[in-house]
């Protein structure tokens, strides 16, 4: 483990006899917490502990994830602004309409017009 770079969950200290309970600790802190029952726990795994599911977790994998999806919507947004498709589209937008129409309604028009001309 140590040369990964891991902490060994306890479904892995209990299939080498170190520990007596493969069921999350987070889980069971939580609960205990909050006062309620430890029965039924979740068996604490990386996949479990990385999810929501995790009771000890839940908060902090929703906030990451959530910043996450804050930073890819921000630098998706930014690129589309400063893309080089989306010049070309207003260059041509205010050649061919004078910029009164958008590219799609060009577009648009365009193609009624040679279906009208057929």
């Amino acid at each position: 483990m140590a040369v990964a770079g891991t902490v060994p969950t306890a479904w892995q200290l209990t299939n080498r006899g170190k520990m007596q309970s493969a069921r999350c600790r987070l889980c069971r802190l939580a609960r205990e917490a909050r006062g309620e029952s430890t029965d039924g726990l979740a068996v604490e795994t990386y996949g479990h502990i990385d999810s929501a599911g995790c009771e000890g977790m839940t908060t902090t994998v929703m906030a990451a994830h959530h910043s996450i999806g804050g930073h890819l919507y921000d630098r998706m947004h930014m690129l589309q602004k400063s893309s080089s498709l989306s010049r070309l589209t207003k260059k041509v937008t205010r050649a061919r309409c004078g910029g009164e129409k958008s590219f799609s309604k060009c577009m648009e028009d365009d193609l009624g017009e040679k279906v009208q001309a057929r």
